[in-house]
């Protein structure tokens, strides 16, 4: 069966005719063209695929495309304005928290709905932000390391000027 779906991708809408059984991710990367979400386990239990959905973070392999009617979904390509990184992509690359790579878009939204959520997180609560996201290369600690780091920088730059 196929249905109309009308949702906002990295704030552009969208209407799309699609098979119900059609999952986000499928969406994303078929329909979409949008290639940073990784297809990794179609089961939920790795992350590669995480995006945000209403600014909560979901594996799409496990959300219906159908299901997300009215949707604002945020991928790793709507995350930097321009060919400006965001403050998460930008401390992993200096904490040296990116190897293969293939985990690190649904480590960075993961991250990115933390820091939206909770601005100063502490060490245990990014760990428990990030446990669903599986990492092979890097060990997890410097992606920690970047996270703190990145709530730090958007808080300087939230900060008021001293001469304001």
């Amino acid at each position: 069966m196929k249905q109309l779906v009308r949702l906002v991708i990295n704030g552009d809408e969208r209407t799309v005719f699609l098979d119900t059984r059609r999952t986000l991710l499928d969406l994303l990367r078929d329909e979409a063209g949008l290639l940073g979400t990784h297809r990794g386990c179609d089961a939920g239990d790795c992350g590669a695929c995480t995006v945000l959905l209403d600014g909560r973070p979901v594996t799409a392999c496990l959300v219906l495309a159908a299901d997300c009617e009215g949707a604002q979904i945020r991928t790793i390509e709507g995350l930097g304005l321009g060919d400006r990184l965001h403050p998460v992509q930008r401390q992993l690359i200096q904490h040296g928290g990116i190897q293969c790579g293939f985990c690190t878009p649904g480590m960075v939204l993961s991250a990115v709905a933390l820091l939206e959520e909770n601005p100063q997180p502490d060490e245990a609560q990014v760990r428990q932000a990030l446990a669903g996201n599986l990492c092979r290369c890097t060990g997890y600690a410097k992606i920690v390391e970047a996270v703190l780091a990145a709530a730090d920088e958007i808080a300087a730059q939230a900060a008021p000027s001293p001469l304001a």
